[in-house]
């Protein structure tokens, strides 16, 4: 079988920057453990796989390279950019059902890609022994420590911490839930910063992770006063994100580049 694969750097400008993705349009599903397999193949943090439903909707699942996962930014992005500059899509709207329900992408007119995700803002608070593993881990007792819907989610003193976190994979992995988000407020040129650890996920390290900052766009929303936020995450290849809190959903935007346009044989 010979499948369409793309492969795209999401969050960012240039190639070799912002958080790698792949994309495999599909014409009918695949069964779970080939796709598995696919992903696992592919080795990038993330690879979407979408089938249309009608002209401008499309079914859209994310897998990790151990995982399938609930939901994904950057991959969203991916397949959103995909369909818009490299497969033709017409108009400048689709919405994705996903596990996380409907998720409306919209080009705009200055060529980002604008996610419309479900907000997952963080609570304070965490068990004792993800508190424990989360400061064995950081090497560090963060300022703030809580969880989201999906991960755990740690404030750091500021973005000089938060680039500096070596962290034990081991006790993040073993902190429990999806993964890690480590923050701190940010500089001159953003509003926060981040960084997001996932070893139980199949991730060490996501380089730019949208779906975090459905959480970290409330939070930070929450204490600087603004619904619309610049924000970086600081991993080595690094991203940057336009967050906007709106009620219930944070829309998250972003610019892509294609790095692969090939085709799988499995």
């Amino acid at each position: 079988m010979i499948l369409p694969f793309l492969w795209i750097d999401t969050f960012a400008d240039r190639v070799f920057s912002g958080n790698p993705a792949g994309v495999v349009p599909l014409a009918h599903w695949l069964p779970d453990d080939v796709m598995q397999q696919i992903a696992c193949e592919n080795g990038l943090a993330e690879t979407a796989f979408f089938v249309r439903t009608s002209a401008d909707r499309f079914h859209l699942r994310w897998f990790t390279p151990a995982i399938e996962i609930d939901l994904c930014g950057h991959a969203t992005l991916a397949a959103a950019f995909a369909l818009f500059n490299q497969l033709g899509q017409a108009g400048h709207r689709v919405v994705f059902d996903s596990r996380s329900g409907p998720l409306p992408v919209a080009l705009m007119d200055d060529g980002l890609i604008e996610l419309n995700f479900p907000a997952t803002p963080p609570t304070p608070g965490a068990d004792a022994a993800a508190t424990r593993a989360v400061a064995a881990a950081l090497g560090q007792t963060p300022r703030w420590l809580g969880h989201s819907k999906f991960d755990l989610f740690a404030v750091l003193p500021d973005a000089a911490s938060v680039r500096a976190v070596r962290p034990d994979l081991a006790q993040v992995a073993a902190a429990g839930r999806r993964g890690l988000i480590v923050t701190a407020p940010g500089g001159e040129d953003c509003d926060f910063v981040s960084r997001f650890f996932a070893p139980q996920s199949g991730v060490p390290e996501d380089p730019v992770t949208g779906s975090a900052h459905c959480a970290l766009a409330p939070y930070w929303a929450a204490r600087i006063g603004k619904t619309v936020l610049q924000a970086r995450q600081v991993s080595a290849r690094g991203g940057r994100l336009c967050c906007t809190v709106a009620g219930d959903r944070v829309k998250i935007a972003g610019r892509a580049v294609l790095y692969l346009r090939g085709e799988l044989n499995v």
